[in-house]
């Protein structure tokens, strides 16, 4: 591992530095694709840092991560890294009642979630919450009204971006500083195990630990920034961090979003990643579907 690159926001300004107009990340919405290069990436991933900063959050801070795959949660995963802070990827399809325990065990202030579904677990969760003080929601859709008593600490993914290029204008040293002084072995993530033998318990994993584990990987699987990946497996698995986000952000090449659950297949089609994670069930369903697909099909066809 090269000394200078030796966490994930290193690894972040470094794609940027040298793939600037290379696309870093894609998501379907509303049918289309849309794209961000590596230079789109570390400007958003800088505003949402110095954003989070003007909330207070610091060094050795928990941001709990919580949506289905969606760049901008990716990237403030990178932002809370960049102030030396450690982000906590939550299963997004947990009830508010089962979000109660990792939030109070994790000492969760900070939150960046995708939609009003999760901000309003989130308020449900808060009052058994005593440290849940802010919340970031991505999707501004049905949120409009979440304001006054009640919704303290409710802010718009764009709100904290302009708030946070006002802070980097104001103190233009701040980001660079707060990136510098993190050390490969810092705490880079804290990932929830499933709690099928007890309570789930966080495990605390270094930038180090996944930045080896990653540089494996891709030497393995021979991959380069050319490469691209379908990111649809849950933020909170320990397989997604490592495929989707480490080794995004070692090889420098392209993540994909889908637009929905129900879509992943289609969009798998649509974008033809060279490289694709799954486990044997996935891949067996493949199978399936084409096996029965031939079996329909005229003899030329299946020929």
């Amino acid at each position: 591992m090269e000394a200078k690159l030796d966490t994930f926001p290193r690894r972040l300004l470094h794609q940027a530095a040298v793939r600037p107009r290379h696309p870093a990340t894609r998501e379907k919405d509303l049918g289309i694709w849309q794209s961000w290069t590596w230079k789109q990436v570390a400007s958003e991933v800088r505003a949402i840092a110095c954003g989070l900063a003007t909330l207070g959050f610091k060094r050795g801070d928990h941001l709990a991560i919580i949506g289905d795959n969606r760049p901008r949660l990716y990237w403030a995963m990178a932002a809370a890294q960049c102030l030396g802070g450690v982000p906590v990827p939550m299963y997004q399809d947990a009830p508010a009642n089962e979000f109660v325990y990792v939030l109070n065990d994790a000492a969760i202030a900070y939150a960046f979630v995708e939609d009003q579904e999760q901000v309003d677990k989130m308020l449900e969760a808060r009052p058994q919450v005593p440290t849940l003080a802010h919340v970031v929601y991505d999707d501004a859709r049905g949120l409009r009204n979440y304001t006054g008593a009640g919704y303290e600490g409710i802010v718009s993914y764009e709100s904290l971006v302009a708030a946070g290029r006002e802070h980097d204008r104001a103190h233009p040293g701040f980001f660079d500083a707060e990136v510098a002084a993190g050390r490969r072995d810092d705490v880079s993530v804290m990932l929830y195990t499933s709690g099928t033998t007890g309570k789930p318990k966080g495990v605390r994993q270094t930038h180090e630990a996944f930045l080896v584990a990653s540089e494996g990987g891709i030497g393995f699987d021979r991959l380069t920034d050319d490469d691209s990946v379908l990111s649809y497996l849950p933020m909170a698995w320990v397989g997604d961090h490592l495929f989707s986000y480490a080794q995004w952000l070692v090889a420098g090449f392209t993540i994909n979003c889908p637009e929905s659950a129900d879509t992943v297949m289609t969009d798998l089609r649509e974008i033809g990643p060279t490289y694709y994670f799954a486990p044997p069930r996935v891949f067996e369903n493949l199978r399936t579907q084409v096996m029965i697909r031939m079996e329909d099909a005229g003899a030329i066809k299946r020929a």
